[in-house]
């Protein structure tokens, strides 16, 4: 998205590892008890991911080096991880649990979570399960609506979590 590539640039600029979540950010299986059904269909699925690579390399990202791909709306079935494998990707997600993903929400929301909630559960997760290994995800970009930007905490998370003994490794 337009309103990103400047966020993007920088991410890249800075070395950091940047893996494919999508081009067209399409639901790839219907939420609830049918999620083992597809949405799209295999190539359709494919396609979105390769564009997806394209769009990477446009931003100057090493393409050879994605190895992660993490479907859009962090919801799959098998099916769709064995496709997304046999293109090389190996499919990840957040750490069940964890409630920073709720960052996309705006206040008109129903599910609005603000950011200071967001950061409480994560420390309530942790002292009640640990984070070592975990996946913590934050959307590096989020809409206009939501003003709580979860994204502009992450050194105060950061900072946060050194001084409990964590540390942060790039994948």
């Amino acid at each position: 998205m337009k309103e990103h590539e400047a966020v993007i640039r920088e991410i890249v600029k800075k070395g950091h590892y940047v893996g494919g979540h999508s081009d067209k950010h399409l639901l790839y299986a219907p939420w609830g008890a049918e999620r083992g059904k597809s949405l799209v269909s295999a190539d359709s699925l494919i396609n979105d991911l390769r564009r997806n690579m394209i769009e990477l390399a446009k931003f100057g990202v090493d393409i050879s080096g994605v190895n992660y791909y993490l479907p859009p709306f962090e919801w799959y079935n098998k099916d769709q991880v064995r496709l997304i494998e046999s293109q090389g990707q190996v499919v990840v997600n957040f750490t069940s649990g964890l409630r920073t993903a709720a960052d996309y929400t705006t206040p008109d929301m129903k599910n609005y979570m603000p950011s200071r909630k967001l950061i409480d559960q994560l420390y309530a997760f942790e002292k009640e399960n640990n984070l070592n290994g975990s996946i913590i995800l934050i959307h590096p970009g989020t809409h206009a609506a939501r003003t709580d930007k979860l994204y502009l905490r992450l050194d105060e998370i950061i900072k946060t979590l050194k001084k409990q003994g964590y540390s942060f490794e790039r994948l």
